[in-house]
């Protein structure tokens, strides 16, 4: 399993986060008297746009402004929980620095909104290492669509069948499938059998990067042509 692109989803993928997510969330149903965000909701909605979202949550049609208006609210609540509790998912500087040395692009597939793209990968540090971002909002379908996918295949210049995507909820494995992609299964927010549950499976299931390097991306350690060890 070579790859000449690499495209990592964001929340749940290259940090482990989606709780402060829910807890975001959790406040947002309280405040608006809906229905308890629980798992099985997280199954049905996490990878997916606010606009995707949101409708579910209230049980009807939402208006442009509302969509917009409920949105920073509880985009609002997650940055403020999350502020200083950021945390790279283990090994993925490690797996970045790989990716580096074989000269691999790597771009960003995200349903998350810009403010929050620029959020996390802030506190993370990660904000001028991984300054290729393709968000759902710029194309015409989200996840488990494989719209988004396909625009960060043609950011990198690679085939979409030549690229590994990582990504944690079933929505957006559903995504890099459909687009012909490789895909990384992170069990940060579900189980291997929940990966699967919107329909496709990932080729591989790990719990971290670490887990990652030591398993199906153990060629990404293996000396390059004309290194040396001397």
């Amino acid at each position: 399993m070579r790859a000449r692109g690499v495209v990592f989803d964001l929340d749940g993928t290259l940090l482990d986060n989606m709780a402060l997510h829910a807890e975001a969330f959790g406040i947002f149903v309280k405040r608006h008297e809906l229905a308890e965000f629980g798992d099985d909701m997280r199954a049905r909605l996490d990878g997916k746009r606010n606009r995707d979202i949101f409708p579910v949550l209230f049980g009807r049609a939402l208006a442009e402004e509302e969509l917009r208006r409920f949105s920073a609210e509880k985009e609002g609540l997650y940055r403020e929980l999350s502020r200083g509790r950021l945390v790279a998912l283990a090994g993925l500087d490690r797996l970045l620095e790989h990716l580096h040395a074989r000269r691999i692009p790597v771009a960003i597939a995200t349903s998350a909104p810009p403010e929050n793209v620029r959020h996390t990968l802030v506190e993370l540090g990660l904000d001028t290492r991984l300054d290729r971002v393709v968000r759902a909002d710029e194309v015409p379908r989200g996840k488990p669509h494989p719209d988004v996918f396909l625009a960060a295949a043609r950011l990198l210049g690679v085939p979409p069948a030549e690229c590994l995507a990582f990504e944690d909820a079933p929505s957006g494995v559903a995504a890099a499938k459909a687009a012909g992609m490789t895909c990384v299964g992170l069990t940060t927010s579900f189980d291997a059998s929940a990966l699967a549950s919107a329909g496709a499976r990932p080729d591989f299931t790990v719990a971290d990067f670490d887990g990652f390097l030591a398993g199906p991306g153990a060629w990404l350690r293996e000396p390059q042509a004309g290194s040396s060890s001397a």
